[in-house]
Order: structure tokens, then sequence, then C-alpha cells
């Protein structure tokens, strides 16, 4: 442990830890001063703060924090005060020559209080905030591009998540209602946010990332709102174009692979304990799925010369739908707990049949919620595999009523390997469960 420096309750620091912390705290300030520097140098600006001013930034709050404990927090007051002064005072300076931007000031009093942070022994929140400043400020001309592409229409949408989120979500009563006491507003309003905020960020992600680099990215963001709508669009497009087909069955088996990654993401969301016997199963079709996509992906790297890469992502805020899937998510868990009263553990199973035919997440949500308490871990487990069967089956028959001959044959052998999969999952879940 080395000398103690300070020892006081609920604080304690030896030569070791100090000498730990300074080095942390030098490294903070050489990462943070470095990336203002480059940027000083690259965009031909004048900064008050390079290198060796945030160092030192870094090292006052560390020296302060000290004396705090040592002497007196006044101390620490009068150093933070005249950083301030510091600061303030370069401010004014380059205001005064035009430049109003306080980016490097701000990161120099966050500079301060991470070396102050560093002392006390909070190093890897200090590191986490240190990484977060470091990626914000070198990103600078890759935010402003963004703001320039963001539409009154998508700020609008934006907004009206955040009113939902922060002023009616909260407000929803959390109580069991209705038949079987299976309503719970808060918790639908929860799922409501889930499922627009899922579609929101795949509709981020394909907008300022871009179809361009290729259509496996496309798949992917596409499968992150809805793998059937994905199986839908690629599968009429491969028809109007045949040359596509290769690359259009990797958009749909990419999409379906994310599929088994949202139920992934239900499921710990909402019963954690579901995952464990299931890991290996669904982690097994997930493997499958993105097998067969970078498959398909390898053979349609001629075909990226045919490919319109102007795909639309839609609307930014799909909140209608995200309602009408709330709707639908109370009605398929009514739905359960009827067929689960009436048939026992074979209504589950027929429930999580039709339900998948329609959509896997809320058969996923729902079959989770009510193994806390009302259905078997195994009976929910099995009840998840045949709604991905289901949707699986589904998006083939989409496939083959929509899709070109080529992609039908394409699509029939990724589709082949999943559901043989899926088999197998469900055959070791049931035998090691």
């Amino acid at each position: 442990m080395g000398f103690p420096i300070i020892e006081e309750v609920g604080f304690q620091l030896s030569e070791k830890d100090f000498l730990i912390r300074l080095l942390v705290s030098l490294g903070i300030g050489l990462l943070i001063g470095l990336e203002r520097e480059y940027s000083a140098k690259i965009n031909q600006e004048e900064s008050f703060a390079g290198i060796r001013t945030f160092v030192f930034l870094v090292l006052l709050g560390f020296i302060g924090a000290l004396l705090n404990y040592l002497f007196s927090p006044w101390i620490f007051a009068g150093i933070l005060f005249a950083v301030i002064l510091f600061i303030g005072i370069s401010y004014w300076s380059t205001s005064m020559r035009g430049d109003i931007g306080g980016t490097t000031e701000f990161s120099a009093l966050i500079a301060f209080f991470l070396g102050s942070l560093t002392l006390i022994g909070y190093i890897e929140i200090s590191l986490i905030m240190t990484v977060f400043v470091v990626v914000f400020l070198s990103a600078k001309v890759h935010l402003h591009t963004i703001v320039g592409k963001i539409t009154r229409t998508e700020m609008y949408d934006f907004l009206r998540f955040v009113v939902a989120a922060l002023l009616i979500f909260p407000f929803l009563p959390d109580i069991h209602t209705g038949p079987f006491l299976a309503i719970n507003p808060h918790e639908i309003g929860w799922v409501i946010l889930l499922t627009s905020g899922l579609g929101f960020l795949g509709y981020v992600l394909m907008k300022f990332l871009g179809t361009g680099k290729g259509i496996l990215l496309t798949g992917i963001v596409g499968g992150m709102v809805s793998s059937t709508l994905v199986t839908w669009i690629f599968a009429r497009k491969s028809n109007e174009n045949q040359l596509l087909s290769s690359i259009c069955a990797t958009a749909i088996l990419a999409a379906s692979s994310l599929m088994i990654f949202r139920v992934f993401i239900w499921i710990i969301i909402f019963n954690v304990n579901l995952i464990y016997n299931l890991l290996f199963p669904m982690f097994l079709v997930l493997i499958t799925g993105v097998s067969t996509a970078f498959y398909f992906n390898s053979k349609s790297s001629g075909e990226n010369k045919y490919y319109d890469h102007t795909v639309q992502p839609g609307n930014p805020l799909n909140m209608q739908g995200a309602i009408v899937f709330g709707v639908i998510y109370s009605l398929v868990i009514l739905m359960i707990n009827y067929t689960n009263s009436m048939f026992g553990e074979t209504g589950i199973y027929l429930s999580s049949a039709v339900a998948g035919l329609t959509d896997i997440d809320a058969i996923s949500i729902s079959v989770s919620k009510l193994s806390l308490s009302g259905i078997s871990i195994l009976t929910a487990q099995n009840a998840i595999l045949i709604a991905v069967f289901c949707n699986t089956l589904i998006k083939l028959l989409i496939v083959m009523w929509f899709g070109s001959a080529q992609l039908r044959l394409h699509v029939l052998i990724g589709y082949g390997c999943i559901s043989f999969a899926l088999l197998v999952a469900f055959y070791i879940l049931n035998t090691t469960g």
C-alpha cells in the first residue's frame, strides 16, 4: 500500500495510489491537449491552451483536490476561481477578435475537474469522460455536417419523442387492470417508447451512415426496425432487377439475423433469467443467419454497380406505428393469458405461433414478462423459438411470392439453414433445459 498520505473517514490515499492517479491525470491532460493543439494546427487557429496548458490544468485540479483534504476546502475553491478567471479572460480576448466559440474554454474547465475526480479515486469515470470529451472535440466537422443535414421534420419528430419520454411516459399509471389483470399502462408506454426509439435509431443510422457502404449495412440497419419489412422491400427489388438477387438475399438474411439480436435485447430487458438456457441455442441461430448473409454478400460483390444506393430510410419517428405495436402487444398479452387459462401450455404455443406470423417483438416481450410469474421459464423459451420459426416461415413465403427466381433459391438455402438451426436449438433447449 505504501505510506499513507491521507487517512480520513471514507477516503484514504497511499503513496502508491497517489502515483497511479498522478500518472492517469497526466495522461488525461495529454490526450485532451493533444487533440486541441492538433485541431488548432489543422484549422490554422490560435488557441490559448495546447498540450502543456491542458496538462497543467488537469494537475491544478489534481493538486486542488489534494490540498482540499490536506488543508482546507477554501484552497480548492480559490484555485477553481483562479482557473475560471483565467479561462474567462481568455474567452474575452478571443471573442474580441471575432472567435465566439467556447469549446476549448469549456474543455479546459472540464479538464480541471477531471484532475480532481482522479485524485479522489474516480479513475474509471474520469477516463470514460475523457474519451467522450476527446471524441466530441475531434468530431467537430462531422457534428456540424450532421446538424446541417437535419430537416425540420426530423427535428420535430425528435422533440415529439422527447415529449413522449419525459412528459407523458412518467405519468402513466403503473397498475395492472383489465381481463386477467394483464394490462399495465406504464408497461405498454415503455414498450411503445422502446420500439419507437429503436425505429428512430435505425433511421438515424441509415441516413447518416448511408447505404453506400454496402447492402449488408442496409439490411442490418433495416433489421433493427423490421426484418419482415426489409424482406418485402428487397423481394420486390429483386423482381425489378434480377441482377440484384444475391445482394437482396444478403439484405434479407442480415435483417433476419438482427431479428435474433432484437430478441436477445427484449429478453435481457424484461427477464434476463430466460437468457441462460436460451443463450447457446439462439446464438447458434444467430451465427447461422450471419454466416449465410456473409456468404451471399461475398457472392454479390459484382452486383454493387447495379445497386441503387439511394434507399430512403422512411419516416424518422413512426409514433403511430409504435402505438399500433402497443395495441398489438396488449392483444398478444390478453391472448396468451386467455389461451393459458383455457388450454395451458399448448395455448401459449399456439398464441406464439400466430403472433410470430406478424411480429416477433410483441411475443418476445409478452412471454418474457409472463415468465416472471405466470408461466415457466422453459415454456417461455419454447414460445420464443416457435415465434421465431413462424416469423421465418412468413418471410420465406413473402420471398416466394414477390421475389425473383434466383432470390427464391438463395433465400430458400439461407432460411433452410436457419430453420434447421432453429430445430437444433429447440432440441438442445428441451434436452438440456
